[in-house]
């Protein structure tokens, strides 16, 4: 796990973290939330991705492929790994196209809802409820990247917040919580309003806009629908949104 010195990075409150939330495939508006972050922090600046970088956008491959090529030019940058990920990954792994978490019990991956049809489309897969095509997938998705998917970690712990995609299970340590529950909770978190022992920083539960709700802030923002993908950037636990004219303010209620 990914676990920094919350001394020397809370210090002062002079070393800014950023999050991006959900991305869907929308490589364009990563490219952009990556911009933004570079001009308010510079390049070395520390990133975590709130994870599902796949399914419903049109360019799941290319932000993968951007994600992995940052890493590997030794970016400071920590991705997690977000339920839509897992369906990914699940699927290339087994075939499996269903999965008991869908809202809908009719719903599968492939479901235009889940998105899962686009990811394979950008790696040249057509591919439907009917005939999942699972066989050209796997021969079209290189190994590399079913290998990066698999080692994404599920949580980051950082001083007074903790970066996760879905949320926790409520007064349950850190070190027991399911990570099925890290990238798919919803009620349980979402609906619990007392503090948390940090600032749960989330995203997969899409809004109109990222919201803070004085325990928790979602990021999602509904890029996946859409809608913009606004990265965030935190001193110790101020929030700011970076937006197209700079810093925003994002205060509890």
């Amino acid at each position: 796990m990914d676990i920094w010195d919350s001394t020397r990075l809370f210090g002062g409150m002079s070393n800014p973290i950023y999050a991006i939330p959900d991305i869907h495939g929308q490589r364009a508006m990563l490219e952009e939330a990556l911009a933004r972050i570079d001009h308010d922090g510079g390049r070395d600046a520390k990133v975590v991705f709130l994870g599902d970088y796949v399914d419903r956008g049109p360019d799941s491959r290319g932000v993968i492929e951007l994600l992995m090529e940052g890493q590997a030019a030794g970016r400071n940058w920590t991705i997690l790994r977000g339920n839509h990920d897992q369906l990914f990954l699940d699927f290339l792994d087994t075939g499996k196209i269903h999965n008991a978490r869908f809202s809908n019990p009719d719903y599968t991956w492939l479901h235009e809802r889940l998105g899962g049809a686009a990811t394979l489309a950008s790696y040249g897969v057509l591919a439907s409820e009917a005939r999942p095509n699972h066989a050209e997938a796997t021969a079209a998705v290189p190994d590399a990247h079913r290998a990066w998917l698999s080692g994404l970690p599920y949580y980051l712990e950082l001083g007074e917040l903790l970066f996760v995609h879905a949320g926790i299970i409520p007064d349950l340590p850190l070190g027991h919580q399911p990570h099925e529950d890290l990238i798919w909770i919803r009620g349980t978190f979402l609906d619990h309003p007392a503090p948390h022992p940090w600032l749960v920083v989330h995203g997969h539960t899409a809004l109109k806009r990222p919201q803070h709700f004085g325990n928790r802030i979602d990021l999602d923002g509904g890029a996946g629908w859409g809608r913009p993908l606004c990265p965030a950037v935190f001193e110790g636990r101020n929030c700011w949104l970076l937006t197209a004219s700079g810093r925003v303010a994002l205060p509890a209620p």
